[in-house]
């Protein structure tokens, strides 16, 4: 009978430590999976108590979830615009979280060598109107590397994602032709090509196909091994997307950041910048009924606006300038917890 007791008890205790715990739930963006994961898990390292729980699931469902009400917070690598605010049953708050690049990623028979890739060369590519690997267009800016003359398969993304907003909002500065006829959102009307779901989908498509080309964030290229090219940027300079050229993107930016953080930084000024950067944003509801779990929220992202950012240049990307983040500790003062959502 003592055994059952103690037994008991234990699983009393047990039951109350679970119900003790505080969860939230996200969904979103693809482009930061990586450092939201690694960010989620060192803050439940912390904090034993809180559970934050993020479904990578593209930039369009993380906003549809958080419109709907599915989630606590969204992800999306694009800002939201204003009919989807005026949609919310609150105000949305925007946090730029860190700064990443989308890379053309490739796997071209016989190549090894990083490839140049001029703003009119991948508008091209993707309008369909060069479709050979050994086109002028791309051979004029990599010479001495023999190029086959195999056609071009173009991945794109599948699902509604913040990173095709970041690739179409580049190639609609740069392009004419493509901001005509196609233009730039999460999800577009794809002239050619081949869609994959996810940042993962993509990467790994073009992995298995001989001469495919597609987009993906930095970080799934270093970490698929596969090859990803240099993009001339608005000074004629072949940019490598890293740590520095990233930054020096987001430099003019974040000297005339609006106040609510919605920008976009992809073609930029500034020879040493790569110019298909962006920032990534948490969604946060201004007002939150729950005391307790809006109190979790404005906490975690002072941990991540601070000690957080560490953890960004180890998995490729670049964390916030100091100013941006003395913007935004301010802007988290706008949460009003136990206001309502």
């Amino acid at each position: 009978m003592k055994r059952t007791i103690i037994v008991a008890a234990a699983i009393l205790a047990l039951a109350g430590s679970v119900s003790a715990q505080t969860a939230l739930n996200g969904a979103g963006a693809t482009f930061p999976y990586p450092i939201y994961s690694k960010w989620f898990d060192q803050y439940r390292t912390l904090h034993p108590d809180i559970q934050i729980n993020y479904q990578s699931l593209g930039s369009g469902a993380g906003i549809q979830q958080l419109l709907a009400g599915l989630v606590d917070f969204g992800a999306s690598d694009m800002p939201m615009r204003d009919e989807q605010l005026k949609q919310a049953k609150g105000p949305i708050l925007h946090f730029p979280t860190v700064l990443g690049a989308v890379v053309p990623t490739y796997n071209v028979t016989g190549v090894s060598q990083p490839l140049k890739f001029t703003p009119a060369a991948l508008a091209g590519i993707f309008l369909g109107t060069i479709t050979r690997w050994n086109d002028p267009a791309i051979a004029s800016a990599n010479a001495g590397v023999k190029l086959p003359a195999f056609d071009i398969i173009v991945v794109h993304r599948s699902d509604g994602s913040g990173t095709t907003f970041v690739w179409t909002d580049y190639l609609s500065k740069v392009s004419p032709d493509w901001r005509t006829n196609v233009g730039s959102n999460t999800s577009v009307k794809w002239p050619v090509g081949l869609g994959g779901k996810g940042n993962e989908g993509v990467a790994a498509l073009v992995k298995q196909t001989p001469n495919a080309i597609g987009y993906v964030e930095l970080i799934y290229a270093i970490q698929n091994a596969q090859p990803y090219g240099l993009v001339q940027n608005q000074a004629g300079a072949f940019m490598k997307a890293d740590l520095a050229s990233v930054t020096a993107a987001a430099a003019a930016a974040s000297a005339n950041m609006p106040a609510d953080f919605r920008v976009s930084i992809t073609d930029p000024p500034g020879s040493g910048a790569y110019p298909i950067s962006s920032f990534t944003y948490l969604l946060v509801p201004e007002g939150w009924a729950d005391a307790k779990r809006g109190q979790v929220i404005v906490d975690f992202l002072r941990w991540m606006l601070t000690d957080g950012q560490k953890f960004a240049a180890p998995l490729a990307y670049a964390p916030l300038p100091k100013a941006l983040v003395q913007k935004e500790m301010e802007a988290a003062k706008q949460i009003k917890v136990g206001a309502g959502k």
